[in-house]
């Protein structure tokens, strides 16, 4: 059931139009990033259960059928988008999971997980975010800056910071003990903020 969960999230993730350069090849965009998602989770809790594989791996799934535009665009709006975004994702697994078999008490454990329910709270929610914070700050913090160049040192300080508070404990220690790969222009930046 697994491996068929597993196989359904990066089918429909392939089918991502947008598509991102690694290593000098193209992939769709959510599928390249459901597998760095897994790869940071391999790293930061190798004992994580296949449920959380799931939740993790689905993370993001088909995230370019929910697109930002289709909200304000203003902070309220994005609150928005995120918040339909835990659902969509969670409801979309979810649906995965009932064709590859599973039952109700796990379908709903990864719902949960995914759609962020009672972060800090809930470990599996808990572990979805520090997962997808340790994956942003490796993999695309960097491109994000070079995205917003209006932005200045202080705006940059705040987001920083507010990523630094969404995670746990754990993956403050897997950080500073050298667990992934800071982005090089922003290791100033990133020591100032914390």
């Amino acid at each position: 059931m697994f491996n068929k969960v597993i196989a359904l999230i990066d089918e429909a993730n392939s089918q991502d139009p947008n598509n991102e350069l690694h290593d000098g090849k193209s992939f769709p965009k959510e599928r390249l990033y459901s597998e760095r998602m897994s790869e940071m989770l391999l790293r930061f809790m190798p004992n994580a259960d296949e449920l959380m594989k799931i939740a993790v791996r689905a993370q993001h799934i088909e995230r370019w059928k929910s697109p930002r535009s289709d909200f304000e665009m203003n902070k309220q709006g994005y609150h928005q988008w995120r918040s339909a975004l835990y659902i969509f994702h969670a409801s979309t697994v979810v649906k995965l999971m009932q064709q590859a078999g599973f039952n109700e008490t796990e379908q709903n454990r990864v719902y949960e997980a995914v759609a962020k329910k009672n972060i800090k709270r809930n470990p599996d929610s808990q572990l979805v975010e520090d997962v997808a914070s340790l994956v942003f700050i490796e993999h695309y913090m960097l491109e994000f800056t070079r995205s917003k160049p209006d932005y200045d040192e202080q705006k940059w300080i705040g987001i920083i910071r507010r990523t630094w508070q969404k995670m746990s404990d754990d993956a403050h220690e897997f950080v500073l003990a050298g667990n992934i790969t800071l982005p090089e222009p922003l290791v100033g930046l990133i020591h100032k903020a914390l």
